[in-house]
């Protein structure tokens, strides 16, 4: 099972869910169990070590204790030709909060639907009930024929979708997202959908704030929704041909504003019909829907981090109403902004009108 150099980016991001298990790692933090399998990629081993592992609250504490492990404690060649020696073994899987299983290159049997090695087998197996399970790009194959994945919406790497549709046709497969948040099993597409994911684990835990500080540490993007296309056939620009960089940072300064489309080109210096074109090109969306997502962006973050009244902070989003805001927030997240600030604020009681 091989996995390709190209990336496809992901769906879209299910509703809020509920709060993380309470940490059993060292000092209460929540427990990150990765599994390393033979034939591991280095790169997507280390994404969750590298995001979890700068997630800190206020005072600069850390949230979570990652641990990379193996299904019998012994050590495990990369697909790169070294050697790693684990941290643990099976042990912390049975002891993890999440558990998270990078793709392995070593195991093609998983490609037609064949059974899993015994000792990756029962270290699976021996993972509690309720644990959250996360898989990076075609690691999906391996809870998939642990049967994890069965009846479950899903994704994986989008050039293996139809390779991993006729090996698990019970599992609802998704190759049009970077990735899938099922409650406590979470799926991501390849390389730095795997960033996505375990960004918004931690959004999911811990709010924006803490998602925001850890990105700058990561010195990546903050958030791309889950229900972004995978694939984007978009060429880098010629270096002479002019681009639309500068009037999306224009535009996100105003975002409470009105922004018409005739301005976007105007601040462009294009026409309407080339700025379309080439914004489409460069984003993979058409101004309206970015606007529309940058919009949801800084509500989201309002609505975790304040206690704006909600049309306030529809007003500030540049949706003009709170009746605006539902709407879209119940079509990008299913829910509405009072019960997404619940689940970040379980104890507020906030008006919907200041």
């Amino acid at each position: 099972m091989s996995e390709v150099d190209t990336e496809r980016t992901a769906p879209s991001e299910a509703g809020p869910s509920e709060a993380a298990a309470p940490g059993s790692g060292e000092g209460g933090r929540h427990l990150v169990a990765v599994l390393a399998l033979p034939g591991f990629p280095p790169f997507e081993l280390g994404i969750p070590s590298r995001v979890f592992g700068s997630a800190v609250d206020d005072s600069g504490e850390a949230l979570y204790e990652v641990v990379v492990c193996t299904a019998d404690g012994g050590p495990v060649l990369s697909d790169s030709g070294f050697t790693l020696q684990p941290a643990a073994g099976p042990e912390a899987l049975a002891a993890a909060d999440t558990v998270i299983v990078p793709p392995t290159h070593a195991m093609p049997e998983l490609a037609r639907g064949g059974p899993l090695p015994p000792e990756v087998a029962s270290a699976i197996a021996g993972i509690r009930p309720g644990t959250r399970l996360v898989s990076i790009c075609s690691g999906s194959y391996v809870l998939a024929a642990a049967g994890l994945l069965d009846g479950r919406p899903a994704t994986t790497h989008w050039n293996l979708a139809l390779e991993f549709r006729r090996a698990y046709p019970g599992v609802r497969i998704d190759e049009d997202v970077l990735f899938v948040d099922d409650g406590d099993v979470l799926t991501s597409a390849g390389v730095s959908a795997g960033v996505d994911l375990c960004l918004h684990m931690i959004r999911r835990d811990h709010g924006a704030a803490v998602t925001n500080r850890t990105a700058r540490m990561c010195v990546v993007p903050p958030w791309r929704d889950g229900g972004q296309a995978q694939y984007i056939d978009r060429p880098v620009p010629e270096p002479t041909v002019a681009t639309t960089t500068a009037t999306r940072a224009w535009a996100l300064e105003r975002l409470a504003e009105p922004v018409t489309l005739a301005e976007l080109a105007a601040h462009a210096r294009m026409s309407l019909r080339t700025f379309t074109r080439r914004f489409r090109d460069e984003v993979g969306m058409t101004p309206v829907q970015w606007l529309t997502v940058q919009r949801l962006e800084v509500a989201r973050h309002l609505l975790e981090s304040s206690d704006l009244p909600v049309d306030l902070v529809a007003h500030r989003a540049g949706f003009g109403s709170a009746g605006s805001l539902r709407q879209h927030m119940r079509t990008a997240l299913g829910v509405s902004p009072i019960a997404y600030r619940r689940t970040f604020q379980p104890n507020s009681v906030i008006p919907t009108h200041h």
